[in-house]
């Protein structure tokens, strides 16, 4: 199983959106290694942590798993849509998405608690000008982040 973190402005699609919604399409990715990631290294049933930015309290806020595999992402075919893309065709899609699933919501984990473990130090999120909107996690950085919400 491999484990990612997910990161999102709650005010465009938060955690209880996706708890409401209780599956969703990751689409509008439009970073070549996010890209990446979804297409060629995640799969059905892998675990992620669901992560608020750009808001006041950033920080790990849910649970969620991937129940659908990366397929193309119809926005990029919808000329109505900001995330058009004229050099994708259906027989060479240039991006793709995931159907991420809800797990549940957790009580939040800020950026200023994770930096505070010594085993955290080196996750993608917490380094200098990490933008990406899609990161790996280790299974150590999982286990260590669980052993935190076991103690919330």
């Amino acid at each position: 199983m491999n484990y990612w973190l997910f990161k999102s402005d709650p005010t465009t699609y938060g955690i209880d959106h996706l708890a409401r919604d209780q599956v969703t399409a990751w689409t509008w990715v439009r970073n070549y290694q996010a890209r990446n990631f979804m297409r060629d290294e995640m799969h059905a049933g892998d675990r992620g942590f669901f992560c608020h930015s750009s808001c006041e309290e950033p920080g790990i806020v849910g649970i969620v798993e991937i129940a659908r595999a990366a397929y193309p992402d119809a926005t990029q075919f919808n000329r109505r849509s900001q995330y058009y893309d004229a050099g994708a065709t259906k027989d060479h899609p240039r991006w793709f998405n995931v159907d991420l699933k809800f797990v549940g919501k957790i009580p939040l984990i800020g950026l200023p608690a994770l930096r505070a473990h010594k085993s955290l130090a080196k996750m993608q999120i917490l380094q200098r000008g990490s933008r990406l909107s899609i990161t790996p996690v280790t299974p150590a950085e999982w286990e260590c982040i669980m052993r935190l919400l076991e103690k919330k």
